[in-house]
């Protein structure tokens, strides 16, 4: 497992594009880096080369 390397000046604006509570570091199922909401939806983004993939579509439910 890689360590993500996202900008922490980032990582203080990002939301979750679903109901855009915070987001914090996380590992998938699968070991694969992800973005986790803290909110109300739980939804977890995949994190691709230290890029956040926000998109609702490519998020796995809880």
């Amino acid at each position: 497992m890689n360590a993500m390397n996202i900008d922490p000046a980032l990582m203080e604006i990002i939301v979750c594009p679903q109901c855009h509570g915070d987001l914090a570091p996380g590992t998938g199922p699968d070991g694969a880096d992800e973005l986790v909401c803290q909110g109300t939806c739980g939804l977890a983004y995949p994190v691709r080369d230290d890029i956040p993939v926000l998109l609702v579509d490519e998020a796995r439910r809880p």
